[in-house]
């Protein structure tokens, strides 16, 4: 137990620092008038992605310096998409069945498979070289500078009262310093967990740090459920997803090229679009996401997680 206190240490700091940075940025968003499932897709799930960003980063830092953290930085996305669609996304329709905003479907939905499809074209060749890296977070910002036009067409009204502002942005700014701090003892942490456990760094990262690293989205998942806010939550999920699977792996590449691993195109990504494929598919049916439909992607979640504790031996 007493191994696993650094990583509870820095996945908290993660958290918290990650909770201070979207109360924030949301704050700052309400003020000019726009929409929840915007707010979700965009501020909420790149605030709360901050701690798979930041672990990222810092793992591709070490690597330029000659450390091996490539399954600390891969793993941790991956496994935080996973988390994030699987046991936020279960967890949250068990506890209440949603309503699924419907008008963008198939733009988020798209790109939510769409993502995935490109992680594995350019793992082929069993690298993500910094050309592809590039690519990557090309993909992200263009899929962001289509919302944000989008929203400018459809948007209300702004909200023209400013009073509070400034302590948004002194709020958000706290959080994203916490959120550095917290991301350089998570990685040193998981790192030295998988050598002492003698666990493969992936596994460590996907089913310990992928987890912790989604806690800021269950935490809002949880608020916009019991608030009735369904788009903000499901907005917030597809949206991270979305960002874990180009941004942190793309920004890693980009300082310094990451192996691709030939079990990761031959089962998790394809399980991952399976995953995708399988909660658009029920968010196509009535525009309700049911209980039995969540305890459905739960189990799958489940499922992914018991298999790469029982099957992941080798160290990647």
């Amino acid at each position: 137990m007493l191994d696993l206190l650094p990583l509870i240490a820095g996945l908290a700091g993660l958290w918290l620092g990650t909770e201070l940075v979207v109360r924030g940025a949301v704050r700052i968003a309400q003020r000019y008038g726009l929409s929840e499932l915007f707010i979700g897709l965009t501020v909420l799930s790149i605030g709360s992605d901050l701690p798979e960003l930041a672990v990222a980063l810092d793992g591709g830092f070490r690597s330029l310096g000659g450390a091996d953290v490539t399954g600390i930085v891969i793993g941790s996305a991956i496994g935080s998409a996973f988390a994030q669609l699987g046991l936020v996304l279960g967890a949250i329709g068990m506890i209440r069945p949603l309503l699924v905003p419907t008008r963008h479907l198939l733009r988020d939905g798209s790109m939510l498979v769409g993502s995935a499809l490109l992680l594995v074209l350019l793992g082929l060749d069993s690298s993500i070289t910094r050309i592809d890296g590039a690519l990557m977070v090309a993909a992200f910002i263009a899929y962001l500078l289509l919302l944000v036009k989008q929203e400018n067409t459809v948007s209300t009204t702004p909200v023209t009262r400013r009073h509070g502002v400034a302590r948004s942005w002194i709020v958000l700014a706290s959080g994203m310093a916490l959120v550095i701090l917290s991301s350089e003892l998570t990685v040193a942490a998981a790192t030295q967990l998988a050598e002492r456990w003698q666990w493969p760094q992936y596994v460590v990262a996907i089913v310990l740090v992928g987890l912790g690293t989604s806690l800021p989205e269950l935490s809002i998942s949880l608020t916009a459920v019991f608030r009735r806010r369904g788009a903000l939550s499901i907005g917030n999920l597809i949206g991270s997803n979305i960002f874990d699977t180009l941004i942190p792996i793309g920004m890693a590449a980009v300082i310094n090229p990451l192996p691709f691993a030939r079990k990761l195109l031959v089962f998790d990504i394809p399980y991952l679009i399976l995953l995708s494929a399988i909660v658009l598919m029920f968010f196509q049916g009535d525009a309700k996401f049911t209980r039995f439909e969540a305890g459905s992607v739960l189990t799958l979640y489940c499922l992914f997680v018991v298999s790469k504790l029982l099957t992941d031996s080798t160290p990647m």
